[in-house]
């Protein structure tokens, strides 16, 4: 009797470590994924910064005329960092989908082995 309580034992910890090692995968996925987005959202923003201040450097007495390109330059910095949070929420709550999608799935034992008659 406590061969098949083993037996039924182990399977149930296989499968709820299957199922963790599945959760855990996808939340790394989710956060190489989440820290992608943060640096592709960096680059550009410290790209577009960068020309700004060489326009800047460059013009010397034009400076109210770029007043107008500073504002735009960081508005559309604020702009990508905004795109770039959505992005990073529509991961997390994907990942989060995905993982109480394997919490649901029932853990079934394997089929029980007929007894052998005596």
């Amino acid at each position: 009797m406590s061969a098949r309580f083993d037996a039924s034992f182990n399977d149930y910890t296989r499968h709820l470590a299957a199922a963790a090692n599945r959760a855990n995968r996808l939340a790394l996925e989710n956060a190489e994924s989440a820290f992608g987005v943060q640096l592709r959202t960096f680059e550009r923003n410290a790209n577009a910064t960068a020309g700004f201040i060489g326009e800047l450097s460059q013009a010397g007495a034009e400076l109210p005329t770029l007043l107008p390109k500073g504002l735009q330059v960081a508005g559309d910095n604020l702009q990508r960092l905004g795109n770039a949070g959505q992005e990073m929420l529509d991961l997390g709550l994907k990942t989060g989908i995905a993982i109480g999608e394997l919490a649901r799935q029932p853990f079934t034992p394997a089929p029980a082995q007929p007894r052998k008659a005596r």
